[in-house]
């Protein structure tokens, strides 16, 4: 089953068992009930500071709401697994839908960190960025192509073989240098 046909169901699932109302969800992440109803109906995939704020309310790993961890020692991933990717969308972060995540641990249970490789599409360049914040790391290490992640008020340009890591607390967007395409090794922890 795709991805995007799962998350929804597993927020519903774990609110419904926690006796939590949408309405509570939503006071408790500070996002709105429209959107996580979109959200629980798996008409939004939303990006990963959403789902890391429900993730952190409904007291589960991410990896618990994106995956289907069921190993508890290394995991590998080989590169023809790569194809089955997951592409955040929602209305409030347009932004994201150009990039398709390639999960690199997608059965590993208990995770802290979340490995993606991200491919980034061309795109027109664009200056009206939705930052974003969230509990806490984030490394980028660049691929191929350029980079620019916009961190507080400053913005760094990072090219293939460069790498940033940065308190993922500080609103942030990472995006295509001139909307270039782009290819990154991202590292997502979030604590407990």
């Amino acid at each position: 089953m795709d991805i995007s046909n799962r998350v929804g169901e597993k927020i519903a699932q774990l609110r419904t068992q926690q006796a939590m109302t949408l309405a509570q969800l939503a006071e408790a992440t500070g996002l709105g009930m429209e959107q996580l109803e979109r959200i629980e109906r798996n008409q939004d995939l939303p990006s990963l500071a959403p789902l890391i704020k429900i993730a952190r309310v409904l007291k589960v790993q991410l990896g618990s709401l994106l995956d289907e961890p069921d190993e508890g020692g290394p995991v590998v991933t080989r590169q023809q697994q790569l194809s089955d990717a997951i592409c955040f969308s929602n209305n409030a972060i347009q932004s994201r839908r150009h990039m398709a995540y390639h999960s690199l641990a997608s059965t590993k249970a208990d995770r802290h960190m979340q490995p993606f490789i991200i491919d980034v599409a061309p795109t027109a360049p664009d200056t009206d960025y939705v930052l974003s914040s969230h509990e806490g790391e984030e490394l980028i290490y660049v691929i191929q192509g350029t980079m620019e992640i916009v961190y507080g008020p400053k913005t760094y340009v990072i090219a293939a073989g460069d790498s940033i890591y940065y308190d993922s607390i500080v609103p942030h967007h990472v995006h295509a240098y001139q909307g270039e395409a782009a290819q990154i090794l991202a590292v997502v922890y979030t604590p407990n």
